[in-house]
């Protein structure tokens, strides 16, 4: 009896050492690969939350770069004249404080590039890469593409003239650079022509502008600033050519009109900073650009309208009254009798800056004056013995 019961305690022991082992066994088969799916699916999911939160960032980061707040400047032109560029078109002296009889710290020579740091009253704050200080702004130039970025600019005397005369090539000028004038803008992002146009115009010049792009149009600018070489070898070509050839002379210098209401030796208004040659043209695309913290709608797609002539034909084709008009006198051209080639593109443009208040030349339809410029830089106007190709323009 007692050898029975020490044989059945015995099995019973057996089993439950077998059934502890099976048990540890299941353990460390079963749970190891369930931490492992739930490990590896934990994982999966960080990486799918990682995955996703970062797409939905750079999503974010694009959306808000596309999608950048338009945000037009209000004030006197499209951009503020902050950081943009101006030059010296005289010996211009820079003072230590808004103050004709402060100490002058510096003298800009003509042609001299700076960057404009702020207004006060008739003083711009300016520096450059030795000085810093202030100037009396009526004086001085302002880069026009740093504060008008939505018109439209094409200097062709920079690259290949267009100057002809009664559709006649002027040797040595037509098709060639007259002189250098376009540089790497950082604050237009690009490279571009230097406009240079006294402060005062430059606003008239914008006023014109705005109006245009009410009616899905836009100034097409070709030149501000010459230097008067430049002018000077055109004059000369010119004088030259008519001599040898009657057409040109019966085209450019025959009453009523003479050489210099085209073209002539003497300094002219465009050396002073307040003449503009400009067409106008049909905005067939714009594209919203942002300069700092501003947006400015700029054409990138245009059609330049017929005019009554090309620009810079040199002769009476290009007249806009049948004769001379005195063209300092902001009045005398009211009375005048337009030729019948006028067209509404040419009559349009000279509403643009009639409105603007500036003048028409009687004798190139593309040319406007600003008298009220003209009389603010009486006693210190340049002499356009220089050439300018610096910009310091820098985001507003």
């Amino acid at each position: 009896m007692n050898k029975t019961k020490k044989i059945i305690l015995g099995l019973i022991l057996a089993v439950i050492v077998a059934a502890g082992v099976i048990f540890l066994i299941s353990n460390n088969v079963v749970n190891p690969s369930t931490n492992q799916t739930e490990n590896s699916t934990f994982a999966s999911n960080s990486s799918e939350e990682s995955s996703s939160t970062s797409d939905t960032s750079q999503e974010s980061s694009t959306e808000e770069s596309v999608q950048q707040e338009e945000n037009p400047y209000e004030g006197e032109f499209e951009l503020p004249i902050k950081n943009a560029s101006g030059f010296a078109p005289i010996d211009l002296d820079v003072k230590n404080e808004t103050d004709d009889d402060a100490d002058t710290q510096e003298t800009l020579t003509p042609g001299s590039a700076f960057r404009i740091l702020q207004e006060e009253g008739d003083w711009w704050e300016i520096e450059t890469p030795e000085t810093k200080g202030w100037i009396q702004h009526q004086y001085a130039f302002i880069n026009l593409p740093d504060v008008l970025p939505s018109a439209v600019y094409n200097n062709t005397n920079t690259y290949s003239s267009l100057y002809r005369s009664s559709g006649i090539d002027i040797p040595e000028v037509t098709n060639t650079s007259l002189y250098d004038g376009k540089a790497d803008n950082e604050r237009l992002q690009k490279e571009e022509f230097v406009i240079p146009v006294l402060y005062t115009t430059a606003k008239k010049i914008y006023d014109a502008q705005s109006q245009a792009l009410e009616n899905d149009e836009s100034l097409l600018i070709y030149e501000t600033y010459r230097p008067h070489d430049a002018q000077k070898k055109v004059y000369d070509q010119l004088t030259e050519l008519a001599d040898e050839n009657s057409t040109v002379k019966a085209g450019a210098d025959t009453a009523p009109w003479e050489m210099f209401w085209f073209i002539h030796d003497d300094v002219s208004n465009h050396q002073k900073g307040y003449a503009i040659d400009v067409s106008l043209a049909q905005i067939d695309e714009q594209e919203t650009e942002f300069y700092g913290d501003y947006s400015v709608d700029v054409v990138k797609g245009y059609t330049e309208y017929e005019m009554p002539s090309p620009m810079h034909e040199l002769s009476a084709a290009s007249a806009v009254f049948t004769a001379p008009v005195p063209a300092l006198d902001a009045d005398a051209w009211k009375e005048a009798e337009l030729r019948p080639e006028m067209n509404q593109a040419a009559l349009t443009l000279q509403d643009y800056f009639v409105n603007a208040g500036m003048t028409p030349l009687s004798s190139e339809w593309w040319h406007f004056n600003d008298l009220e410029a003209k009389d603010q830089v009486e006693d210190h106007e340049s002499d356009g013995e220089y050439t300018i190709t610096d910009v310091f323009s820098s985001e507003p």
